[in-house]
This record gives structure tokens, sequence and C-alpha cells, in this order.
């Protein structure tokens, strides 16, 4: 790739908003010179607004896009809702999930996001039935992210067992949950590896590891799992404690709570992100920050599901850094998560003021992307990879407040709709607020779900 010049009328460097500052990339796709205070120079691309960080979206299932609207009619349930996230799973195949997860990538890219962590557990077909290429559900991700111009974390998932079984060992899968598994944890890392080693080779994708949840992986696997991740250095998420009803389980079943039962099977440390974790007790909290653990909050999810609020400023205050996923994709918009955390703080404490807006923005950027193995990433500096969004200043919800309030205005005014512009690698990906290789994203959503609906 070429380098390339943009010039951004705003920007957010180091947590204060500058003007005419100019982004020079190199052509590895990492900005190679980041100056304040210039004109425009000739040949520049020209970014009106303020320019941001690419945002991380570090929890995605994006088949579950193909649930928005489908799922909001009467009362209802975590558990009812998942019955109805089982059958959407078991319409999908290779190519119409590679449909499917490329609309919605190309979705996530007009978000202003510019990585997204794909928590993937869907590796079969349905019955458990392997295809000719077992990590065939696992490439189709790969490549619909780079159809779509985003780069992907691809969170390989162990998903073992149904539930918690006599003796602490795992139930079998249901069978709407056999594409799921690989049956054991040194099975789920034979495949797991196979597909990291041809992912090493693209510029976009990285491969790490998740437990689905202590559910779904038998206690006496939890170690091959943290251990494969360990051994390549590699991310490793968790969905922990997002309903009341698994902590009850885990009790029963192991006489502790899911953090504690991660933290003696040695799968909480730096490199792992625990997902929601909603339902912790003091102890909890102390055991994720105390192993430097972070979270993964996903407010939209949390509330369109009624999973409660989980105690995110203790979460911080002990040590574990916060970062933010869009999850179930009821919305797409990492601005509404990362506002989402505050309110929904306000609403719980009846106090405000319990982040400022660069601390929801490094959530939503800097600390994202390290969750999902990119720590250098979310930042406009040189040497960080060339990814960046810019947001209109002059819309209906922007317009008004000094640029200089600009971190303000992006966390508690702007929404998705108002990003004009998104560069991942260099490459200018959305264009004056359109996809710049998926013309039609709402046209492709449609087509792909609609096929999975009839």
């Amino acid at each position: 790739m070429r380098q390339l010049t943009y010039w951004c009328e705003h920007a957010r460097l180091d947590g204060t908003v500058a003007e005419g500052v100019t982004l020079h990339t190199a052509p590895d796709g990492t900005l190679a010179e980041v100056r304040a205070g210039q004109e425009v120079p000739d040949g520049a691309t020209v970014l009106r607004g303020l320019t941001l960080p690419g945002l991380a979206n570090t929890h995605s299932h994006a088949f579950h896009r193909a649930l928005r609207g489908t799922t909001q009619t009467g009362r209802g349930t975590f558990w009812t809702w998942r019955e109805l996230m089982y059958r959407t799973a078991a319409r999908l195949t290779p190519d119409s999930y590679h449909a499917l997860a490329r609309a919605v990538y190309a979705e996530m890219a007009l978000a202003g996001i510019t990585r997204v962590g794909e928590f993937h557990y869907l590796h079969h077909a349905p019955g458990g039935t392997r295809y000719a290429d077992p990590n065939a559900m696992g490439e189709a991700l790969l490549a619909a992210a780079a159809d779509a111009g985003l780069r992907i974390t691809l969170l390989d998932t162990a998903y073992l067992a149904s539930g918690f079984g006599p003796g602490g060992t795992g139930a079998p899968p249901e069978e709407h949950q056999l594409r799921f598994s690989d049956g054991t944890a040194d099975a789920w890392a034979e495949r797991a590896s196979a597909l990291a080693d041809r992912a090493a080779v693209l510029p976009h994708a990285l491969v790490g590891a998740a437990v689905h949840s202590v559910r779904a992986v038998p206690a006496g696997e939890l170690a091959a799992v943290a251990g494969w991740a360990g051994e390549r250095g590699a991310p490793l998420h968790v969905h922990l404690s997002e309903q009341t009803a698994e902590n009850d389980a885990c009790r029963a079943a192991h006489g502790r709570t899911p953090a504690r039962l991660l933290a003696d099977h040695g799968v909480l440390g730096p490199r792992t992100t625990a997902v929601h974790a909603t339902h912790l007790t003091d102890e909890d909290v102390a055991l994720l920050g105390g192993t430097g653990a972070g979270v993964c909050m996903c407010p939209t999810t949390e509330r369109d599901l009624a999973d409660g609020i989980g105690p995110a400023v203790a979460l911080q205050r002990a040590g574990s850094p916060l970062s933010l996923g869009s999850d179930s994709h009821a919305v797409v918009d990492l601005l509404e998560e990362a506002r989402a955390m505050e309110l929904d703080e306000r609403l719980r404490t009846r106090t405000r003021g319990h982040w400022s807006a660069d601390q929801l923005l490094r959530a939503a950027t800097e600390d994202g992307h390290a969750a999902l193995g990119a720590p250098g990433a979310g930042r406009l500096t040189p040497g960080a990879p060339a990814d960046f969004t810019t947001l209109a200043l002059d819309s209906v919800r922007t317009a008004g407040p000094p640029p200089e309030l600009g971190a303000e205005t992006a966390v508690f005014a702007a929404t998705a709709a108002d990003v004009r512009h998104t560069v991942v690698g260099g490459r200018h990906i959305v264009r004056d607020g359109a996809h710049t290789t998926v013309p039609d994203v709402a046209g492709a959503l449609r087509t792909a779900i609609t096929a999975l609906h009839t």
C-alpha cells in the first residue's frame, strides 16, 4: 500500500482535541507521522469533524444480528431468548454465515468500528457433523471481515457441555448444541490450532481463545483451554456470571462461584477478558482485579435481555481494565455502549460522573484493542495502526458544543449515525457515510437475514 495523507479538522490526541491534524500513513498500514496545527497539505484527504482512534467492538456474535426486531415481543427471559437464538444458529452454513457476517461487519465499519472480537462457537454442521474443512465456519468469518475492511480477533470458543453434570463433569450437549462442540478440550485445541496457523499470515486477523462459560466447559477441561491461549500468547475470553442461575448452578456443582472456579483452574490473568460479569460477589471483583483480568461490558444487550447492571466501577477500582461490546447487536453503536455504561450506573446509584468522557472513549478504543490482542492500537500516534474514524460535528445531535468538548460530544451526544469516515490500515473503508466495498449495507443485511427466515 502506498503512503497516504489525511488531514483532520479536529482529532483527539492523547486525551485532548487538536486542530488541523495531519496523519501520514506508512505502506505497512501504520501511522508514520502525526502533526497538529497544520494547513491542508497538497493531495491530502480532508476529514471534516472530529477524528478518533478506531473503535474496538470487544464482544460480537455476528449471527445474533439476525435476531434484531424478532425477539422483542412478549415478556420472556434470557433462556427463552436463547431458544430463538439456537433456531437461527441451526440454519447457518459457511456460505450463509459469510454473507451475514460480511454485512454485519460492514455495519460495524459504518459505526466507526475498526476491530471486532468475534466470540465464535458455530464450528460444525447441525447435528455435529464435521465439514470437510473443520474450520469452514471460522474461515467464513475471517473472509467476511476482510471483505468488509475490518480487523478481526476470532475468539475460537470451547463449548463442550450443556451444563454442570454429576461430580463436576459436564452434561452432554443437547441436540442444538452439537454443532458447537468438539467433544473434548484437546480436540478443540487441535482444530483451533489449525485455524490460528492459517490466520497467522493474514494481516487483518488474529485467532484467540474463549471458554464459552463454566456451564459449557467442564472444570477439568478449563486448564487445557487456558494453557492453549497461554502458550500462544493469545487473548482468552469467557462469558462470566451473566445470569444468577449460572451462579446458583455452579455453587451447587462446585461449591464456589464461577469466578473462583476460573481462578482455581488458571483461567484468570492479564490476557483474560470476562464478558458481562454482571452478578459478582465482592470476592469475585477482587479476584478479577487482582489478576489483572479485563471485563467487557455490553450494556445494550444486558438491558435488552434484562440481565442487570454489572459492578463496572468496582471492577475498575479493583484493577480490571474495561472494554465494550455490542454482543447480540440489539444496536451496533459503541458510542451508545460507552454512554450506557455511565448512564446505567447513574440510574443504579442516583449519582453522576462515574467516568469522564475520556475514560469511556478509552474503554471503546485503547483498552478494547488491548483486550483483543492489539495493545498498540487505539491511539493516534506514530507506529500505531492507521485505524481511525471521523464523527460529524454538525449533525442535529452534535451541533453546538465547541470542538474542544469533542470527547463529551462523542460520548454523550453522537451516535453511529454521525460517523462520516472510517479508515483501517490506511484504507478509506467508509467515505462520507458510505461503505466503499459494500455499497448497500442495508440491502446486504436484508438479503442475508431474510434467507435465514424463509
